[in-house]
């Protein structure tokens, strides 16, 4: 399948540089990372969550966990995890499981682990479980630039 087509459309249209790289197929993030030969501290996945309003992206490294209790505190309701069936309603290109963690690309809400911040590049999944997406810690940054920062992961 490669890089979907929504996020391929977003990162060209907002003059993203990107590389993508091939790898095996991988049942987590963390293990994704691993194959692909990439710090998992720099693979920024994305978890989505709900409330009663509706659903938020979470962004964190593939080395770390949501903590959904700073989240909910952080957004002032409770929140649980989606179902795989609701996050893959929400990202229809992709496959289930594999959340390209730019939540703008798909007119979502977001936020984004302040542990991202900083790194000289950062890797994500593309859509599938066999393509990852590679742009400079500054990309990324530009990316996340409308998107809230905080410390919700572990």
């Amino acid at each position: 399948m490669g890089i979907a087509i929504t996020l391929q459309q977003f990162l060209e249209a907002q003059s993203v540089p990107y590389d993508v790289m091939e790898h095996k197929r991988t049942g987590c993030s963390q293990r994704t990372a691993d194959a692909s030969h990439v710090p998992s501290e720099c693979f920024a996945k994305g978890v989505v969550v709900k409330h009663k309003d509706g659903y938020l992206l979470t962004i964190v490294p593939a080395s770390r966990q949501v903590r959904l209790e700073e989240v909910g505190r952080w957004l002032e309701r409770p929140v649980a995890l989606a179902t795989e069936e609701e996050a893959s309603a929400l990202f229809p290109d992709c496959e289930h499981g594999a959340v390209p963690p730019i939540a703008a690309a798909y007119g979502l809400a977001a936020v984004v682990d302040a542990s991202l911040e900083g790194h000289e590049h950062v890797y994500f999944e593309g859509g599938d479980h066999q393509a990852l997406v590679h742009v400079t810690g500054p990309q990324f940054r530009r990316l996340m630039e409308q998107v809230p920062h905080g410390q919700f992961s572990a």
